[in-house]
């Protein structure tokens, strides 16, 4: 060892000069990941977890047009290290505070870029940042993740659209919804594109989910089977030529692609590679590693956003009943909603689709049933903010003009769909719509949407994603399976953000008696499940997916999804196994939800709640029938006395419960 040999025992960092080769080593703060660089002329690292080997030797690499590669031929200008402890304060989420507590390696080259690894408690991330004089453009970047053995992985493969393009690029076009294949690595078609979040299995019980953070002007990565026991990531190119087509002419179908993935200014910083690592489940349902790692907030008043509910038509295909009207798109239904939506104290009624001229994607064009000003008129006397429907092309086309006429009009926001693409141009229209929005005081729910990589953390109003096969499945998917797909996304889907599952059925059913109804669909599981979804997924908007005349004929189950919180000033995962069951405790103010689903198995938990620190051993709890497992809609209200801490809870399969403290 020469005399650059250094030793950083506050950051656990430990970094060896050789000859021809440089070996650094970065700790977790707690000690328990490490993570191994190498640079001998390439750069690689590996994680390990304890004894746990979670990543093994794996390249980093970005490849620019003009044929240079970061990480290759790496000439080491200096390496700093960093440690950090502080608190974020957050906006609109699961958790009024976060502790952003991490060790920092920066490895800074000679080239003028630099690769940055932080290292968590639960886990490990790295980017590339540059300081370049010019922009330049990227062929590709290497995100690749090798592990040491032929894991099981939970994939949620593209649904890809028809196209005439190859099979890779045809996936490129894709809502990002569907269930997960659970697989061994090696058993991968690598022809199957997966979109992240992503989860592998360790040994000893120990998880690892991938995803990325803070991705802003560049494309979004998909993952499929590498080499080996690998997994590797693919980026959609920048697109060269587009027509406008798709979903009633609402989309942008990309017809030919660069020979590059992104055009980028020279100075910036690019996305996280995240790992986040669990030795038990439970800790996958509470990471806030996507939120830490994202930008700061870029508001700098966001007291005029309103986090809440809505009460949605379209699931529940406008089945009002008792009206003298013929239902439907128009102003007299929409009165309905607003009036249940009052009436609830339930913040928000969406129009949506349907409510613009068809095809036209033009959002000045109402159907001549529809009169906004008197919708929000008799919505404001009623305590009640109207959200629109718009589609992808639809607000692009004109998205300044948009936003000004109806934000001046007294719309409160908007949910944007069918982007169905992360290539870098669709991710720069997500910060454009935010950052519009927000200047004209609308906040975004985004549907046909990428998972969320923290845009609402730098947007805060950015409230929902979807990115989630969510429950409007229900109304075509005949084979589907909600209950065991519903206690696996906490663990996996929920990791990256909240989520627009829209959950909230009346009508539920058991396993033998499900079937897919367009006009009437209903849920997968117990009547006490839908209520428990209110606490488990996380959803500062939060749809009501029934009819208000469900909901007026189960008042007591709507007065408790109308009165629950939708932001939370704590969250303690209590129990959980992927796949298996989900009980997640939150807070707000003085009271706790505590809310949990399982599978279609019958199950019986005792519960710990220690953590909780309670101030009254009293509460009501809403809980699985005894017939429950042939009449999905059958439940139980009642009183609920805690003692010693410990709570036994038994639930149907497909179940759940909720008990409120």
């Amino acid at each position: 060892m020469n005399t650059k040999s250094l030793f950083l025992s506050i950051l656990s960092v430990v970094s060896l000069f050789c000859a021809a080769q440089s070996n650094y080593t970065l700790q977790s703060p707690d000690g328990n990941i490490t993570v191994c660089i190498n640079i001998d002329n390439d750069i690689t690292y590996n994680v390990r977890h304890g004894n746990t080997q979670v990543i093994t030797d794996t390249p980093i690499y970005m490849e620019l047009s003009d044929g240079k590669i970061l990480g290759h031929d790496v000439k080491i200008k200096n390496v700093k290290t960093h440690k950090e402890d502080n608190i974020i304060k957050a906006d609109f989420y699961k958790k009024a505070e976060v502790r952003d507590r991490y060790n920092e390696l920066t490895i800074n080259t000679k080239d003028y870029y630099k690769i940055i690894f932080r290292a968590y408690d639960d886990g490990v991330a790295y980017r590339f940042s540059t300081d370049f004089r010019k922009p330049f453009k990227i062929k590709k970047e290497d995100v690749t993740f090798n592990f040491s053995d032929n894991h099981t992985v939970y994939m949620p493969f593209v649904n890809a659209r028809e196209s005439d393009e190859d099979m890779i690029t045809r996936q490129f076009f894709n809502s990002f919804e569907n269930e997960y294949t659970v697989e061994k690595i090696m058993e991968l078609d690598s022809k199957k594109l997966a979109f992240m979040p992503v989860m592998v299995c360790l040994e000893d019980g120990k998880k690892v989910v991938i995803t990325e953070a803070d991705l802003e002007s560049y494309p979004g990565t998909y993952l499929r089977k590498g080499e080996g026991c690998s997994l590797t990531g693919i980026q959609a190119p920048y697109p060269k030529k587009e027509r406008q087509g798709g979903h009633n002419m609402l989309q942008y179908i990309v017809e030919e692609g660069e020979d590059y993935i992104a055009g980028v200014e020279g100075k910036r910083d690019f996305p996280w590679r995240c790992m986040i690592i669990s030795t038990e489940d439970k800790e996958l349902a509470d990471s806030d590693m996507v939120y830490k790692l994202a930008s700061p907030s870029r508001l700098e008043d966001v007291s005029w956003i309103k986090p809440g509910k809505v009460a949605w038509e379209w699931w529940n295909a406008w089945n009002i009943k008792g009206v003298p009207f013929e239902a439907g798109i128009n102003n007299d239904t929409y009165k309905i909603y607003i009036d249940f939506a009052s009436e609830y104290g339930i913040e928000y009624v969406i129009l949506d689709e349907g409510w613009a001229v068809n095809k036209q994607a033009d959002l000045f064009q109402v159907v001549p049933e529809i009169d906004l000003e008197e919708l929000i008129r008799y919505g404001k006397e009623r305590n009640v903010g109207i959200v629109l429907w718009a589609g992808y092309a639809a607000i692009d086309r004109d998205m300044e003009e948009v936003c000004r006429h109806y934000s001046n009009m007294g719309i409160k926001g908007f949910k944007v769909d069918f982007m169905d693409r992360d290539d870098q141009k669709v991710v720069d229209f997500y910060y454009r719509m935010a950052e519009t929005a927000a200047r004209y005081h609308l906040f975004v729910d985004f549907h046909g949407a990428y998972k969320p990589t923290g845009l609402s953390r730098t947007y805060p109003n950015v409230l929902n994603y979807e990115g989630v096969f969510g429950l409007e499945q229900t109304k075509w998917g005949e084979d589907i399976d909600m209950v065991t797909y519903e206690t696996t996304i906490p663990y996996i889907r929920m990791v990256a953000g909240a989520m627009d599952f829209t959950q909230g059925a009346m009508r539920n059913a058991t396993k033998s008696n499900y079937r897919a109804i367009y006009n009437e669909p209903m849920s997968q599981g117990t009547r006490c499940r839908q209520l428990a979804e209110y606490v488990i997924f996380e959803s500062p908007f939060n749809m009501l997916c029934d009819t208000p005349d469900n909901y007026r004929d189960n008042e007591e189950c709507a007065r408790f999804i109308a009165s629950v919180p939708t932001t939370w000033d704590e969250t303690i995962v209590l129990d959980g196994k992927v796949g298996e069951y989900t009980v997640i405790a939150r807070r707000k103010g003085n009271n706790w939800y505590i809310g949990g689903i399982t599978d279609w198995n019958v199950r019986t938990l005792t519960l710990d709640l220690t953590s909780l620190n309670l101030n009254n051993d009293k509460g009501v709890i809403f809980r699985d029938g005894i017939n429950a497992s042939r009449n999905a809609t059958d439940y139980v209200k009642e009183n609920i006395i805690i003692e010693d801490n410990t709570v036994r809870l038994d639930m149907a399969p497909g179940g759940g419960f909720v008990i409120i403290l």
